[in-house]
């Protein structure tokens, strides 16, 4: 199995740890132990009491039953036994390229997206096209383009909403159409979906894919909408056959996540609305934030986000996106992504959903590290 590096995870890797300001985080805020517990007026030192009692055996070994019947409640067609459990998404969508994807198969994916969606695929042999995402259309898939790159060979559609970067929404009527083009192929159409639910507008609503097509998989986590990337759970939503086949493969890579994280999860799960309410303050506070800083920079444009907790940002300015964001580290710590990691080059990626004070003074950082440019460039 040869692979690519996943360029967005080794920028992560490398400088994350040591940023000052942070800008380029993908979850929401993240929330204390203590904060998670007390979201609904429970005694956190009541719940630890009752934590310490447990056996810190490998627990339910595809999800606790609580587990997966308040995921299954986040869809409207989803029975808790058409839920896996698995170590976030990123194993989630692992699990299901390893189960469905074999040498030959073919696959299209939108780019730019999480690496991980085209390059896994790839690395099992599968012929992956790129269904390209351009700020001309808003990061909208172009339809006509997706009908002409299916085949008769076609396994799977991958698609990613909200997106990662750029934070576009495909609504219902292109959901369907796209379904409508997969189900022409009898192809799968796997749904990256960490980030629904973190809309801008309360007014939308985006269904989910599971939903909307018998093929429909979808892939979810507790790191963005629930500010949970600590306790390392996510899950696979999706048919009998296709769960069925990541139970058989999973069985060679995951005998079952943490309990300890189950139970955590559990209850933010329980408590997904307070969560819910108290992500979306954050992320429409800090995108007005945003907004205003965009418009006062006259090297910065972007495509405004309508959800998730990230933006491209176009600079004007001749240097390279990587250089650009090493240059910003060294000189301030202010940390932001490369677009080269979605093969974007002249944008760099924010995550603006971090705490609003490092939001506010990162973007500061920015603007007077733009200005040390300007003068040698113009």
């Amino acid at each position: 199995m040869d692979i690519k590096t996943f360029k967005v995870e080794e920028w992560m890797n490398e400088y994350e740890m040591e940023a000052v300001y942070n800008i380029a985080e993908t979850c929401v805020d993240s929330l204390t132990v203590n904060e998670l517990i007390s979201i609904d007026g429970t005694d956190p030192a009541q719940f630890f009491h009752e934590l310490g009692k447990k056996k810190l055996t490998y627990g339910d070994i595809e999800g606790s039953p609580a587990f997966r019947q308040l995921a299954a409640n986040l869809y409207n067609h989803v029975k808790p036994e058409n839920v896996l459990v698995m170590n976030g998404a990123i194993g989630a969508n692992f699990l299901v390229f390893y189960s469905i994807v074999k040498p030959g198969d073919h696959v299209i994916s939108v780019h730019p997206t999480y690496q991980q969606l085209y390059d896994v695929p790839a690395s099992f042999g599968a012929d992956v096209d790129l269904l390209r995402l351009t700020p001309e259309n808003n990061f909208l898939p172009d339809l006509e383009e997706l009908r002409s790159l299916v085949n008769e060979k076609t396994k799977l559609i991958c698609i990613n909403n909200p997106n990662n970067p750029s934070g576009a929404v495909m609504e219902r009527e292109m959901l369907e159409e796209i379904v409508e083009i997969a189900r022409s192929a009898d192809a799968y159409i796997l749904c990256d979906e960490v980030y629904r639910g973190l809309w801008q507008d309360d007014d939308i609503e985006i269904p989910s894919i599971v939903d909307l097509y018998e093929k429909g998989i979808v892939t979810q986590s507790m790191s963005k909408v629930f500010s949970l990337a600590g306790i390392r759970l996510g899950w696979i939503a999706g048919p009998k056959d296709v769960i069925s086949e990541c139970m058989r493969h999973r069985d060679y890579t995951t005998i079952s996540c943490g309990m300890i994280d189950d139970m955590l999860a559990v209850h933010a799960l329980k408590n997904y609305n307070k969560v819910l309410d108290r992500n979306r303050k954050i992320i429409r506070e800090n995108l007005a934030i945003l907004d205003e800083w965009v418009k006062k920079e006259p090297a910065i444009s972007y495509v405004k986000p309508r959800a998730g907790t990230t933006a491209m940002l176009k600079y004007d300015l001749p240097v390279t996106s990587e250089e650009f964001c090493i240059g910003l580290f060294k000189a301030n710590g202010a940390f932001l992504t490369p677009g080269s990691c979605f093969d974007m080059e002249g944008y760099v990626r924010i995550g603006y959903a971090c705490e609003t004070e490092v939001l506010k003074q990162g973007l500061e950082k920015v603007s007077e590290y733009i200005g040390s440019l300007v003068p040698a460039t113009s």
